[in-house]
């Protein structure tokens, strides 16, 4: 038997567990050593029944996704995967009980379902997310599903990817008893019951294979995969496993199980070898790379953040505010008046009230929360917080001014960071007499929603700094991406390129929406004009007129929409009209007094007119992204290519299911691509010289991920 799955016996109950930390994933080892735990004992006249259980903290998380990398390089063979396993689990003459405590997701619920019964904390959650990797459940997962939960509910799990709680999964049956306790071993007292209680029934156990009474009726049916489907492709376009999920479990309700398994395999090969799949399990793998920090050791010491202080309840300091709380983090938000003290609070109130209606808080969730958050005029009690977040707008001066007072309020060693989304984090550390505490934490709006945190390092920024803003990314619940100090960082320095070639096209003839309507149908959440009015075009302004000097080429075609309709009043959604005109639902509406000035700007420039095809489109506001990208690796701001990657997944809206800019160059070919910016720079040698790094690699035949390798 496996080293990772041990045997012990309870009386006359045989007790399986998992010891593979920290998730007990299925790795190699341990479905065999289930399976042999099984064999063993199914002659012997001692045993009655088995009880299955995860050792630590879960039962199992699932499967282990390297060996999907392992499959599609061609360095594994798939084989017959789970299904030997869980056909030996279901045969078994004496009943199985899984114990379900943390989570049993992916093939952990697909072993659970293998089992006869199914007894969990009711703290645990059942799941099927392989979806968010672009595949389907691979072991039987989308035909016992349905046999179990029913049509409706095993597609949605499948489809969406969601977990669900002990006490839902009690009522729809994936498990057969909820126990109240806290512990593994409780869990497992009451499991050895439960098995004993079954054994003694004499059975027949029940088999998820064999039930058929909620695979419904062809009518039924018919109408929910309908309605499914139709939600997925508003919620999730362009991504293709959750489609590809509700036919896997339509076809359990059309065909006999083991054949219903032969159109799962062939459902999961197809996902598997995808290049979707392939993006989103870069991604996944992405989020625990950029954790890792070559020259700050996992064992830096860091400062335990019990309180934080936030200057600035505006759209970013309310939201960034919320983000602490929501981690039991108490707060002292502090604003210059009480009208805009109380306009923050509102904001944070409403915010909150709008989770409560969507049925995601409770209002006495909402109430303790609120209750962290001390709402004040002046610096009285800074002395006492372990982070200092400045929210204000992006002025340099301010900012100093800012930086200057709460240095001299703030604790030793308490770390003072700016939310800045462009400014010189060693600029505003001049000013301060503890440049090593002194660090970016740039939020991306809704700072209480989006999930990244761009972490700026100045040149004197300590490790120690470094490391806790790092572990405090992790509590709030963020992808915490480090970068190095230059305007804009990565994040709004690769935006400005993708925004200008986007205005370029527009002042060429190729209308706002179309352009919107191309990038948004590539995956993007939201097209870059959209994204513009949205964030508020005057926003947009004041951070160019904060600029240094000499940062852009005064010679060469420069982008005059934005500024333009800025001197219009035109800010966007805040004004009614920028980009688009909003009634007052904010429905956008097209305006042609946006193809006039438009048309205005080329005739005052002489740019020459043309609608540009989609192709055409995408090229220059992706490729340009990863020109950008290419030049800021080059120059060491970003530390690897992933690293920018999840800055454009987690705060850009770029397309999860095509992996991100430097991915997406990678997938094309960086030979092509290079071939491509050489087309545009002889139409604009300024904006689309090819960065070294590129050049290079294309010549080479390399990929940004094999360079990255290739340096450690």
């Amino acid at each position: 038997m496996s080293n990772l799955v041990g045997f012990t016996r309870n009386g006359s109950i045989g007790v399986i567990t998992i010891h593979n930390p920290p998730v007990n994933a299925l790795s190699p080892g341990v479905p065999e050593g289930i399976a042999a735990a099984v064999l063993d004992n199914q002659d012997n006249e001692e045993i009655e029944a088995f009880v299955l259980i995860g050792e630590g903290r879960t039962f199992i998380a699932g499967a282990d996704i390297r060996e999907f990398d392992k499959i599609t390089s061609g360095k594994s063979r798939e084989d017959k995967g789970l299904h030997p396993v869980l056909n030996i689990l279901e045969s078994s003459s004496k009943p199985i009980v899984a114990a379900i405590h943390g989570t049993a997701f992916g093939g952990g619920l697909e072993v659970a379902q293998a089992c006869h019964y199914r007894v969990a904390l009711r703290s645990s959650q059942v799941g099927q997310p392989e979806v968010k990797l672009g595949i389907i459940p691979g072991a039987a997962g989308t035909q016992r599903l349905p046999r179990l939960a029913g049509v409706e509910k095993a597609a949605e799990m499948c489809a969406f990817g969601n977990p669900v709680g002990a006490t839902e999964a009690l009522e729809c049956d994936i498990v057969d008893k909820i126990v109240d306790g806290v512990t593994q071993e409780e869990l497992q007292v009451n499991a050895v019951a439960f098995a004993h209680q079954v054994a003694a029934s004499g059975g027949p156990h029940p088999r998820a294979s064999e039930k058929i009474d909620k695979l419904g009726d062809e009518a039924a049916n018919s109408k929910i995969f309908s309605a499914l489907r139709m939600q997925v492709r508003k919620k999730c376009h362009g991504y293709m496993a959750p489609l590809k999920n509700i036919d896997a479990v339509e076809a359990a309700t059309k065909l006999p199980f083991k054949e219903g398994l032969v159109r799962e395999a062939e459902i999961f090969e197809e996902c598997l070898f995808s290049d979707q799949s392939k993006a989103l399990i870069h991604a996944f793998f992405g989020e625990r790379e950029v954790r890792k920090i070559p020259d700050v050791p996992r064992d830096t010491p860091t400062i335990e953040i019990q309180n934080a202080g936030v200057i600035g309840a505006g759209t970013m300091g309310s939201g960034i505010a919320m983000t602490y709380v929501n981690a039991g983090i108490p707060v002292r938000l502090c604003e210059v008046n009480q009208e805009r003290l109380d306009q923050g609070m509102a904001a944070i109130r409403k915010n909150y009230q709008r989770s409560i209606n969507r049925g995601r808080f409770t209002q006495e969730y909402v109430e303790s929360r609120l209750r962290l958050i001390k709402p004040q005029l002046s610096y009285a009690g800074f002395e006492e917080v372990d982070i200092i977040v400045e929210a204000v707008f992006e002025s340099m001066a301010l900012k100093k001014e800012i930086f200057g007072e709460i240095d001299r309020v703030a604790k030793p060693h308490a770390i003072l960071a700016s939310n800045t989304s462009t400014l010189s984090i060693d600029e505003i550390a001049s000013v301060t007499s503890r440049p090593a505490s002194v660090i970016g934490n740039h939020f991306f709006s809704p700072a209480n929603v989006m999930r990244l945190l761009e972490i700026v390092r100045g040149e004197q920024t300590s490790k120690e700094t470094i490391a806790s803003c790092m572990a405090l990314a992790r509590r709030l619940r963020k992808v915490g991406v480090l970068v190095g100090n230059c305007f804009g960082f990565v994040g709004n320095r690769m935006f400005h390129s993708y925004t200008r070639e986007a205005q370029f096209l527009a002042e060429e003839g190729t209308p706002v929406s179309l352009i919107d309507k191309t990038l948004y149908d590539f995956g993007w959440a939201m097209g870059p004009f959209a994204v513009l009015d949205l964030a508020g075009l005057d926003v947009g302004y004041r951070i160019r007129k904060e600029l240094p000097p000499g940062l852009l080429p005064k010679e060469g075609r420069q982008a005059y929409l934005s500024d333009r309709l800025y001197g219009l009043g035109r800010y966007g959604q805040k004004t009614g009209s920028g980009y688009y005109k909003y009634d007052e639902n904010l429905k956008q509406l097209e305006d042609t007094e946006v193809v006039n000035l438009a048309a205005a700007i080329a005739a005052e420039y002489g740019i020459e007119q043309h609608t540009a095809t989609q192709e055409e489109i995408i090229d220059r506001t992706l490729l340009t992204l990863a020109n950008s990208g290419s030049q800021i690796l080059e120059e060491n701001v970003a530390l690897r290519p992933v690293d920018i990657d999840m800055i454009y997944l987690n705060g850009y809206g770029f397309p999860a299911f095509r992996g991100g800019p430097m991915w997406y160059a990678d997938s094309i070919g960086l030979d092509k691509v290079y071939e491509r910016i050489l087309e545009f720079e002889k139409r604009d040698p300024i904006w689309w010289k090819p960065s070294a790094l590129l050049s290079q690699l294309a010549t080479q035949g390399k990929t940004f991920s094999q360079w990255s390798k290739e340096r450690g």
